[in-house]
């Protein structure tokens, strides 16, 4: 009793927790390697105040969403954070798992476009095909896979549930197949957005210039990262 007494000292106002500010803070046993731990009483968040492993700290991951988002590749964004390359592939992949695909909103126009990339060798190439609303310029949907009309599927069933008043794409012959004609438009400069779109992304993300070394190694981490830039 008194060992569990002695576990939930008030340490007073020396110390806030980092995450909601509060001072209202206990003492909470200790780590493995001896450190001391301390417990919220206000969001019952437990920390440490000094950190021996960067890429423990709670601002890890927020930087690592801002980093990604303005295109640093893996090794300088693990440099600037002072973290391993395995620790910030995996904290990515963990970040992007909790970020929900915005709801799409009923009855509004899209364009559809793709991308092509690769996947650790020019041999194995792969197609980001997305849609973009053209009234908020957001992207509501994206899927990665082979240029095949399964990849293409993916997308094009998420607007059709969405009662999409109109899919604009170009002229590739595979959307014919899988929208119906009233609904499909192929007009001259109806894809102006999503093209200026696709840029965008290759202006910003390194893995997807044309010209680069810091290309993708694994569909896990290139789909996480899109979600992270899009989404996050």
């Amino acid at each position: 009793m008194e060992e569990e007494r002695r576990s939930c000292i008030r340490i007073g106002d020396a110390y806030c927790c980092p995450v909601c500010q509060s001072h209202h803070l206990v003492k909470s046993g200790k780590t493995g390697n001896g450190k001391q731990r301390y417990s919220c009483k206000e969001c019952k968040k437990r920390f440490i105040i000094s950190y021996t492993y960067h890429a423990c700290q709670p601002a890890t991951d927020k930087q690592i969403m801002l980093f990604t988002k303005e295109g640093l590749g893996i090794r300088s964004t693990a440099r600037v954070l002072k973290i391993s390359t395995t620790t910030l592939l995996k904290r990515i992949v963990v970040i992007a798992n909790g970020i929900e695909q915005p709801p799409i909103i009923k009855g509004r126009s899209y364009e559809v476009d793709e991308m092509r990339t690769f996947i650790g060798t020019k041999s194995r190439l792969r197609w980001i095909v997305y849609a973009l609303d053209r009234s908020s310029r957001q992207v509501v949907g994206f899927n990665v896979g082979r240029r095949t009309n399964h990849t293409l599927q993916v997308v094009i069933t998420s607007l059709k549930l969405s009662d999409a008043r109109k899919i604009y794409t170009d002229k590739l012959k595979n959307y014919r197949f899988l929208i119906t004609r009233g609904l499909h438009s192929t007009l001259l400069r109806a894809t102006n957005h999503i093209e200026r779109k696709n840029l965008t992304l290759r202006t910003h993300l390194k893995r997807l210039n044309r010209k680069t070394i810091c290309f993708s190694r694994s569909l896990t981490v290139l789909v996480a990262v899109l979600k992270i830039y899009l989404w996050g």
